[in-house]
This record gives structure tokens, sequence and C-alpha cells, in this order.
């Protein structure tokens, strides 16, 4: 796991509810990157989860944020509009460049 950077948390066994986030996050990876590509191997497991994991956390916006970034910045509102793609264009992100 620690390869990864990837932190075990463990619930509580009598509670099922806490399984509703872990769920949720495997529900968003398979609807957006595993059911839309062939993934063959395990390096292009690592590299599509890998680039989902920084769209995830650094340019989608969250609705329990009040629809803010995770980590990142937000837009100034001004200039021109530019696209960040990843995966071949199936995330894209859109922000504005610096004025």
């Amino acid at each position: 796991m620690k390869s990864l950077q990837l932190e075990e948390v463990r619930t509580a066994p009598q509670y099922p509810w806490q399984n509703a986030f872990a769920e949720r996050w495997v529900r968003s990876i398979k609807t957006e990157i595993l059911n839309r590509m062939i993934l063959v191997g395990e390096q292009s497991h690592r590299r599509a989860l890998s680039e989902f994991c920084a769209h995830y956390h650094e340019e989608r916006p969250h609705q329990g944020l009040d629809n803010n970034l995770i980590h990142g910045c937000g837009s100034s509102g001004v200039g021109e509009v530019i696209v960040n793609e990843r995966l071949g264009g199936i995330l894209k992100h859109y922000y504005r460049a610096a004025a």
C-alpha cells in the first residue's frame, strides 16, 4: 500500500453506512474511467487510476465543498479559457489563463 501512496482506513464492523464512501469512490472510477477504456496490463491500470486521482483532487469541483476544488486554485473569471485533457480527452478540466 505504501508504494501506491495509499492509506488504509478501517471502518467500524457494525456501521455499514461508512461503506457508502468507498462504494461511491469505486462507482466514480468505474463510470468515468474503467467503463470507457480498454486497459491492458497493470501499468495501464495504474496510469489511468493515477490520472483519475489527480483529476478528482485537483480539477473536479465537489458538491460537498460548495463546488470548490479539494486542491488547486480557483478561477479568476477573466482571460482565455484553456482546456486540460487527461487520458486522451476522457477527463477534461476548463480554466481561465491568468490575465
